[in-house]
């Protein structure tokens, strides 16, 4: 590396941001010389950073102060955010579990219902008591409930908390009956999947190794599997895998009803493949699990749950990019895992049979299974299948034993299906019932109840509070990306107002098989009701296509994912949705880095850009947050080539001085432990060098926020971001936020 004296920026409208010296810093990497004047920026606590990020914050509300409407956006988000949320209720042994947030609380609550009198399942109309309640915990609203799993039977729950926005959850054990914690906290649980065995007297659950165990810069990574008796000092809990794997390994853990099988998947990092494992815990103390790999070494993602009725449930992708279910004996799979390599794949495919296959054109994404509870000798079990079909969700009902397919399920629009859950069948009068979330662009989210027995839907939940909410219309369409692939986008827009274009916001993510499905959202309404139009792209790199499409945007196609945004921009400008200067766009985390390219890459194409959280340096992400886990969806620097892929796309590496590039918002959140703040703060510094534009009219601007992270947060920091990112796109593209619903011109898109 070649360090040389600072040099001044250019002349021009860069003059008028705070001064950030462009150290010549240069490094020479397998060939390429790379620049990084603003690595200074990375260091939060150095003197100059402080002052810099002081001058940042002091610039961002001097423009405040010239956003129109924004007391009056904030208000309507407000109201918009109280409608609140009810989540499917989760049944163990007799006792209900649900989340739910009412008009003016700041986070969902835990809730339970206890079991009838005679062990049955709770009454619908029981009374509720909470639980987990993260405001009685913390009333500055920083900490968040961000995992629960009761035991088999509801008498224990596990739950993780997290303090300040760091994800870094602790676990503890709390007795459902008495509300009183038993046992906990457990440091370094984050991410940590829990399965109990029967009884509730122990669980596997995953916990990072102690940070002097492992080199520095290290303590995210290395990841164990553990068995923790209750009431026992965790340091003594036995660790039962996961040695000898790479340093990135996630794991997962699920055990079965009856107590017999013990499975675990592991993933090098995000990798979209996985290794998995058996074990008989009939066969050994559970302590010492006699693991066998089934399946490892595979380029496919494999998971295997056993049933009520002993069968072993296979979720793969393995020869079906869209998904398949597979069904077969354990025992006789667990003893033909007697080699390293897991089960030879001859017998793989003689031991287990298909059940449902792979839908051409829909993608796989859960399961449920209605058992019954063994009253009825004519009951036939059901398997209910949620699929996405180009975003949009689908349920369908088969016959377990067969695969049959029975009927498909009627839902109330185009919309998405989440949250699984059915009765118990260990209960009387359970296993028969099914519930699911169904949300839209157009209405709150709601829970739906299937009864297995009639084959009928019904609401079981509304969203909790009432809000007037604007008449919209929703459409998907399809476009062509320039290398001649389809590619879906929702556009969504008041249905009252004349056609024309308007000020237009495309968001995109375009990464780690996530697929951007409907869903309510106060934003997009907010700025839908003002006259605005909101276009939602699903990219490649997400899975609304399957495996197949998310692996065209990953590594080396990561450029495809850019492409496919392009091409939705100038369907959005050649149909005469929008019209220049009055396009914006905006994505975070994953979505961040696709902004960061679209700005760096088509700076002509857009007006103004929010980037929230994102990752920028490509060359330099892997030593920060999260980052090493995410090298098999990006690339590695420390590979030759994979570091031309990362440099070609690295939006922080292609800034050119001289260019007029859109207004941005940077959104960082200082208590970001998986996506670094350093990379706005480079890219923002870089940025304000290079434009030429005027700052008055397409400005760059940072944001910051103190104690809070990259995800759950409370519902006033919600509404306070969104007041934000909404003003700031509103002022740039002409939307007028002051005049009321019917603000802006335009129709139906």
């Amino acid at each position: 590396m070649v360090t040389q004296p600072a040099h001044e920026p250019p002349p021009g409208a860069a003059r008028r941001y705070p001064p950030a010296p462009r150290a010549a810093v240069v490094e020479e990497l397998f060939g390429h010389r790379v620049e990084d004047p603003y690595r200074w920026l990375e260091d939060p606590e150095s003197e100059p950073t402080r002052q810099w990020s002081a001058a940042q914050d002091a610039l961002l509300d001097e423009a405040r102060e010239r956003w129109p409407g924004r007391d009056r956006l904030a208000a309507r988000l407000t109201e918009l955010n109280a409608v609140g949320q009810e989540n499917s209720p989760y049944w163990y042994g007799g006792r209900r579990f649900h989340t739910r947030r009412t008009p003016g609380q700041e986070h969902a609550v835990l809730l339970t219902v206890d079991p009838a009198e005679d062990g049955g399942a709770a009454p619908r109309d029981a009374a509720e008591r909470v639980l987990i309640d993260p405001v009685a915990l913390d009333p500055a609203g920083l900490t968040t409930l961000d995992a629960w799993s009761p035991s088999h039977e509801g008498r224990l729950l596990a739950y993780q908390l997290s303090e300040g926005g760091t994800e870094e959850s602790a676990l503890r054990v709390m007795d459902t009956a008495t509300g009183e914690t038993v046992d906990g906290p457990i440091d370094r649980t984050r991410y940590s999947p829990v399965a109990w065995l029967p009884g509730g007297d122990a669980f596997y659950y995953v916990r990072r190794l102690a940070p002097e165990l492992v080199p520095d810069g290290e303590e995210q990574y290395h990841r164990r599997v553990y068995l923790h008796r209750v009431g026992t000092d965790p340091a003594e809990d036995a660790e039962v895998f996961g040695a000898g794997l790479p340093a990135t390994t996630y794991y997962g853990v699920r055990v079965s009803r009856d107590g017999r099988w013990l499975t675990v998947t592991a993933s090098a990092g995000t990798a979209p493949r996985s290794d998995l494992y058996l074990a008989d815990l009939h066969a050994a103390p559970p302590e010492r699990p006699p693991l066998r790999p089934l399946r490892t070494g595979r380029d496919d993602q494999t998971s295997l749950g056993v049933g009520e009725d002993g069968r072993a449930y296979v979720f793969t992708d393995a020869d079906a990019p869209r998904g398949r279910v597979l069904v077969g004996d354990p025992a006789a799979l667990y003893a033909a895992a007697t080699g390293p390599d897991g089960v030879p794949p001859e017998e793989w495919r003689r031991l287990l049979a298909e059940l449902v296959p792979q839908d051409p054109e829909a993608v796989l994404e859960d399961l449920a299974v209605l058992y019954g509870d063994g009253s009825d000798p004519g009951w036939r079990p059901r398997l209910l299948l949620c699929r996405s079909r180009h975003a949009v969700s689908e349920v369908a009902v088969h016959d377990l034993a067969t695969g049959e397919l029975l009927h498909t399920v009627e839902l109330p629009g185009l919309g998405s299906v989440g949250g699984f859950s059915c009765s118990d069948p260990r209960v009387p009068g359970g296993g028969f019932e099914a519930w699911f979330r169904y949300g839209d662009h157009t209405a709150p989210e709601r829970v739906l109840r299937y009864d297995g027995r009639t084959g009928e839907v019904a609401p079981w939940a509304e969203a909790p509070g009432r809000v007037e909410l604007p008449p919209v219309t929703v459409r998907q369409v399809t476009y062509r990306s320039s290398d001649s692939t389809e590619v879906r986008m929702f556009l969504i827009a008041r249905s009252d107002l004349p056609p024309g274009p308007r000020p237009t916001v495309l968001y995109g993510y375009g990464g780690f098989q996530v697929s951007l499905t409907p869903g309510f959202s106060p934003g997009v309404l907010a700025w839908v009701e003002a006259g605005g139009v909101y276009a939602i792209v699903n990219l490649r790199g997400g899975l609304e296509e399957g495996e197949e499409w998310h692996r065209a945007g990953m590594l080396d196609r990561k450029q495809n994912v850019f492409d496919d945004f392009h091409a939705a921009a100038r369907w959005l400008l050649e149909n005469g949705v929008t019209e220049p200067g009055r396009l914006g766009i905006s994505g975070g985390s994953n979505g961040g880095l696709l902004v960061g390219a679209a700005v760096t890459q088509r700076p002509d194409l857009y007006a103004a850009a929010v980037c929230s959280a994102p990752l920028l340096d490509m060359v330099r992400y892997e030593r920060f947050g999260l980052g090493r886990t995410w090298n098999e969806e990006y690339g590695t620097a420390d590979d030759p080539v994979q570091l031309g892929w990362l440099l070609a796309y690295s939006p922080y590496h292609r800034v050119r001085a001289g260019t007029a590039y859109p207004a941005v918002l940077f959104t960082v959140f200082d208590q970001d432990t998986r996506v670094d703040p350093l990379h706005a703060r480079k890219l923002c510094a870089a940025l304000q060098w290079a434009t030429t534009a005027d700052p008055d009219e397409r400005p760059v601007l940072l944001r910051r926020e103190k104690d809070v992270g990259h995800g759950a947060r409370s519902v006033t920091r919600t509404v306070g971001l969104s007041t934000d990112t909404t003003c700031f796109l509103a002022a740039r593209l002409g939307l007028d936020l002051t005049a009321g619903p019917s603000a802006g011109s335009g129709g139906t898109p």
